[in-house]
Formats: structure tokens, C-alpha cells, sequence
């Protein structure tokens, strides 16, 4: 069976990060909230990160599979592409909240001693402190979920070796994904006495590697065949995750929820996604890990900041309050993403442009004195 032509932009599961970056925003700043009672969903939004990885899992095959099944694959333009799209806005925030520690030491505020954590620095600047590397989890904590992902594109070329073998088992590989997952998620739990799920700088290595394999599975089942009746598909899953988080369900039920919610939206041709591609919600969707990663910095200033003005020395901040640093988060997110993300990734990625031009000025050099030319690609690819 030949694999059916999709786009080149998948605009409903891009809207779909979104939503997971502001699952994770409600469930970081819940404890700021006065008089928040218990809430399951919410306690479930470190959740987000895991429909991250298998995203990340999903994208990069619908990008870079078929070209690394049929050596097409540049390593080299793969990393600089990944480097571009998460390096420079990790460091900027890495900054940020290295600054803002400072100024509350200045201001005579106490701070969280592991918040300047100078024996953690080098693993973050190396994005290596969710591999057990980094003695305390310091500076801007969410990106551990970062370097996770930089594992995962490190192993991409072996992701990527399983699953094109798999390509005509799609079933096969989606089965043997979530048999993974469910596997590791139980003996991690049996020996390590946590969720893996709760993993962060010990091992947030691991914690990506059955999500990001369940992402390449489900990918193979899309590439075959997009899913008939997307949208009963993607009520039905979306409703079946939120249920599974509300209930406090075991974390695997909900990830391999996640997955199939994924996989439904993929499905959703852009033409029929109605307001999930629409330009609204794709730019959330690109402005999303803007939200994730400036979560954190936004949250010890803002909240900081309210707290003085409205005498909430315990930080408990009325409903209003609170919801509307909520709601400035997408704003603060823009910004960063205008000002920081986007021309640092479009400027790196130009670099790779101009030596790629430079190196095929000096590779038609060589043809004319009968030398081979040598292949440099630049791995542009959309959001992931």
C-alpha cells in the first residue's frame, strides 16, 4: 500500500501545543491561587510535557523518517536545525532567571539557594542536566525538558533506523510503543519508587524516550493512512485524556490518550481543521515553547511583583489577580518569542544557508577539475 500525500504543515496539532504549554502554565502557578481546592486535571498538567515529547516524536518523523530510511538524511543539518529552534531562547531564559535571582538578593529577597546553582551551570549550558548531570536542579528548572529533548534528537538517526523497518507494520509499532511505555513506566515505578513520569534532572533522558517512540509509531499509522472520522476521533480521545487526568487515573493511561488525540488531529485535513488551523490558533501553537519556557521567569516576577502591591506576603493572590498573570503569559511569551526565538532561529539558520551557498560555490569549483561534489543540507523544518 502506497503512503498517502500529506501536508507539508500539520496546523491542528500545531494549535495542540498550545493547550499542552498552558496545562503546564495553570498546573506551576495553581499554588499561587488562594483558596484553589484540590484539582485532578489540574495536578496532571506536568503531564503536558509528555504530549510534548510524543509531538516531538510525531513531527520530527513526519519531517526527517523517509529521509533517513532513504539516506537522504543530513546528521549534521538535522542538529543545527534543533540547535536553532531551542538553544538560543534556552539561554535567554537561562539569563533571565540568573538576573532576576540576583535582583531579589539585591532587594534583600531570599531566594531559593539552588535557583544560582554555579556546579549545575555547565550541564545546562551543555543542555545535559536532565541526564543525571547537574547536582541540583537549578536556573530555569522547566528546561530539563529540554535537554530531554536534546537526547532525543542525539538519537534520532536510531529512532529512525527502528521505525522505518517498521514502516509497512504501522499497527505492529504502535503496539510494541505503548508495550514499551507501559513496561518502563511500571518497573521504573517498582524500582525507583516514583513515577517516571515525575522524572525531571535525574531522568529526564529516559522520561522522553517511550513518548518520543510512541510519537514515531503513531506517525507510521498516519503516514499509511490518516485516521476516517478525525473529528469523532480527536472529541472522543480529547475527552477520554481530560477524564483520565480529572480521575487521577495512572499517568500511562492518559499519555497513550495524548497519543491517540495526536494522532486524530494529524488526521484532520488543514482545509477541514476549521478554527484549530486557523491563524490564530497556529500562531499560539508557534508561539507555545515561548510559554513553556518563559513560564518560570514570568512566575517569580509577576507573581513577586502582585504579591508586594496587594500585601500577600504568602503569595496567595485573589482570582483576578491571579488569572490575570494567566493571561499575560501568552503575551510575555509573544515577546519573547518576536524578540528572542524567532530572529536568533531564523539567524542561525541563515548561517547554515550562507555555508551551504559558500560550500556548493566550492564543490562546482572541484566538478570542473573532475572532484565529486559533497551534499550539505541546512534541515529547515517547521515547528517541533
Amino acid at each position: 500500500m502506497t503512503p498517502v500525500q500529506t501536508p507539508a504543515d500539520l496546523r491542528p496539532i500545531t494549535a495542540l501545543r498550545f493547550g499542552a504549554a498552558m496545562w503546564v502554565a495553570v498546573y506551576s502557578f495553581w499554588e499561587n491561587l488562594a483558596g484553589a481546592g484540590q484539582s485532578g486535571l489540574v495536578a496532571k498538567g506536568y503531564l503536558g510535557v509528555e504530549l510534548f515529547f510524543v509531538l516531538s516524536g510525531f513531527i520530527l518523523s513526519h519531517v526527517y523518517l523517509a529521509a533517513a530510511g532513504e539516506k537522504r538524511f543530513s546528521y549534521r543539518g538535522f542538529l543545527w536545525a534543533r540547535i536553532a529552534r531551542v538553544y538560543p531562547l534556552h539561554i535567554a531564559t537561562l539569563i533571565g532567571v540568573g538576573l532576576l535571582a540576583a535582583a531579589a538578593l539585591f532587594a534583600g529577597m531570599s531566594v531559593d539557594a539552588n535557583v544560582l546553582s554555579w556546579a549545575s551551570l555547565p550541564a545546562n549550558l551543555f543542555m545535559v542536566h536532565a541526564w543525571g548531570l547537574a547536582p541540583v536542579a537549578g536556573w530555569n528548572h522547566p528546561s530539563w525538558s529540554i535537554s530531554a529533548e536534546w537526547f532525543a534528537y542525539l538519537c534520532f538517526p536510531l529512532f529512525a533506523f527502528v521505525f522505518w523497518r517498521l514502516r509497512h507494520r504501522p499497527i505492529a509499532a504502535v503496539v510494541g510503543a505503548a508495550a514499551f511505555l507501559v513496561i518502563l513506566y511500571f518497573a521504573f515505578e517498582q524500582l525507583a519508587g516514583f513515577a517516571l513520569t515525575e522524572a525531571t534532572i535525574r531522568w529526564g533522558a529516559l522520561r522522553i524516550v517511550p513518548c518520543f517512540a510512541l510519537g514515531c509509531a503513531l506517525y507510521l499509522v498516519y503516514r499509511r493512512a490518516p485516521l476516517k472520522a478525525p473529528w469523532l476521533c480527536a472529541a472522543v480521545s480529547f475527552g477520554l485524556m481530560v477524564l483520565s487526568a480529572a480521575l487521577g487515573l495512572w499517568d500511562g493511561v492518559t499519555v497513550l490518550l495524548a497519543g491517540a488525540l495526536i494522532l486524530s488531529l494529524a488526521s484532520l485535513p488543514n482545509a477541514r481543521a476549521g478554527w484549530l488551523a486557523s491563524k490564530p490558533a497556529v500562531y499560539l501553537g508557534e508561539i507555545s515553547y515561548s510559554v513553556y519556557m518563559v513560564c518560570v521567569p514570568w512566575k517569580l516576577l509577576a507573581v513577586g511583583l502582585a504579591a508586594k502591591l496587594f500585601d500577600a506576603p504568602d503569595k496567595q493572590l485573589q482570582i483576578f489577580v491571579w488569572l490575570a498573570i494567566l493571561a499575560l503569559l501568552p503575551v510575555v511569551a509573544a515577546v519573547s518569542y518576536h524578540l528572542v526565538e524567532r530572529p536568533a532561529r531564523k539567524g542561525l539558520r541563515d548561517m547554515a544557508d550562507k555555508r551551504a551557498k559558500r560550500h556548493n560555490k566550492v564543490s562546482e569549483g572541484n566538478m570542473k577539475h573532475g572532484d565529486m561534489p559533497k551534499q550539505l543540507a541546512t534541515g529547515r523544518d517547521p515547528v517541533a
